[in-house]
């Protein structure tokens, strides 16, 4: 399978460069279909077109304040993956905190950037997050590991260890699953693959697929899920470019 993605990567490469208006297009659909399938996976209730209205500035009515935060939060999450792409910047702790920060704000700013001081259950999983007092040490080793091992894997794979060894860490308290599905897109861009999107519809088998990881220590499962997803994507722009 990566050397099919790779092929379309290729394909999709030699492209270069897009056409203005079409790639424009993309980027707006990919920030409202981005930030209403990652919100709606964490139990967000604004459809896909209340979720474009909420972007373009409108309130929705019988919406919590928490759900319009949620979506401009998103939004200024993506921007800011984007910018530090655009710059070259490695993954680390405070880039990671500082994405967490904009999931967050106006939500719990206490909490916002902050690694947690209690422990958590993730909802439905069976793995147990560690222990709060281990989560900078897990970190740190995270970190660690993605110079170092993680940079010899496919960006892919790469990809979706990220985000799931993130969200096995679960620093915050908070947001770690939207922080995770950025860190997993990052982590693609950074290596000139399109971002994806894992969609709510998908949802039980994205979490089955994770716990499964999370409890065996086996990456494939959760690799082999997001695979099609690439995939996927790759021919929805090739189509469309």
């Amino acid at each position: 399978m990566f050397d099919t993605i790779d092929r379309k990567k290729q394909l999709l490469d030699a492209k270069r460069p897009y056409p203005t208006h079409t790639l424009k297009t993309i980027r707006e659909h990919l920030i409202v279909n981005w930030t209403y399938n990652s919100n709606a996976i964490e139990g967000n209730t604004l459809t896909l077109s209340e979720t474009k209205v909420v972007l373009e500035g409108i309130t929705i009515g019988g919406k919590t304040i928490a759900e319009h935060l949620e979506a401009l939060n998103h939004r200024e999450a993506i921007l800011y993956v984007e910018e530090i792409v655009k710059q070259n910047h490695p993954l680390t702790e405070w880039q990671i905190k500082s994405i967490h920060s904009l999931i967050l704000k106006g939500i719990l700013d206490d909490q916002a950037g902050v690694y947690r001081s209690q422990n958590v259950l993730i909802s439905g999983a069976k793995h147990v997050p560690p222990d709060y007092s281990q989560v900078p040490e897990f970190m740190a080793r995270f970190i660690q590991w993605l110079v170092k091992e993680g940079a010899n894997m496919h960006p892919v794979a790469r990809a979706a260890v990220i985000h799931s060894e993130f969200v096995k860490i679960h620093p915050f308290v908070d947001g770690d699953g939207r922080t995770a599905r950025l860190l997993l897109n990052f982590e693609l861009m950074k290596n000139g693959y399109p971002p994806i999107v894992i969609e709510k519809e998908h949802r039980l088998a994205y979490y089955s697929a994770l716990d499964e990881t999370h409890l065996t220590g086996d990456f494939s499962k959760f690799i082999n899920f997001v695979i099609p997803i690439v995939d996927q994507t790759f021919d929805w722009y090739l189509n469309l470019l």
